[in-house]
């Protein structure tokens, strides 16, 4: 006798298929998650599907969409707390290292630097509908959908947070 959960599935299950952990894993690494933590975030993933069909809330009309939604989520805090951590590693590093050095190997480094520090500074719903139309690769309509937010609110926050980051990034090349 098979013992079956919420929803009709079978305990135990997976409630993610291949494709979709396939889409969450790459969510997250494109949010900076690294590849040792990708697992980890997988599975608050799933567990979050868990505790809300435990909760009995009607399952997400489109699982793979609510799951890069809230594997963005997670990326963005993870992404969050290891930038402070970072930055501050980094600028002292950089107090003890010869300038030549420095010069050298944070050259590549800043353009990728100034990008994570233009998306910490932007506002959080700006930041997560960015993730989730460039890294996620949902469309407008889906995540106005998973966000329960009107099309042109996506729009405009996408809109918005581009233009930040534009501006962001050509003041910082022309400094």
């Amino acid at each position: 006798m098979q013992i079956r959960g919420p929803g009709g599935t079978e305990a135990g299950a997976d409630p993610l298929d291949a494709a979709q952990a396939d889409r969450v894993r790459a969510v997250l690494a494109l949010g900076g998650v690294p590849q040792d933590d990708l697992q980890d975030g997988l599975q608050q993933v799933r567990l979050r599907l868990l505790e809300r069909r435990a909760r009995g809330d009607d399952p997400p009309r489109d699982l793979g969409a609510w799951a890069a939604v809230v594997a963005s989520n997670l990326a963005v805090d993870w992404h969050r707390a290891k930038h402070r951590q970072e930055r501050v590693s980094e600028r002292l590093s950089l107090l003890g290292t010869p300038d030549e050095r420095v010069r050298d190997d944070t050259e590549n480094s800043l353009q990728a630097l100034a990008v994570a520090e233009g998306l910490d500074a932007l506002p959080g719903a700006q930041r997560q509908v960015l993730i989730l139309r460039y890294y996620a690769d949902l469309s407008v309509p889906q995540i106005a959908e998973q966000l329960g937010i009107p099309l042109g609110t996506v729009k405009s926050r996408l809109y918005a947070a581009a233009k930040h980051l534009r501006d962001r990034l050509h003041v910082e090349e022309t400094v």
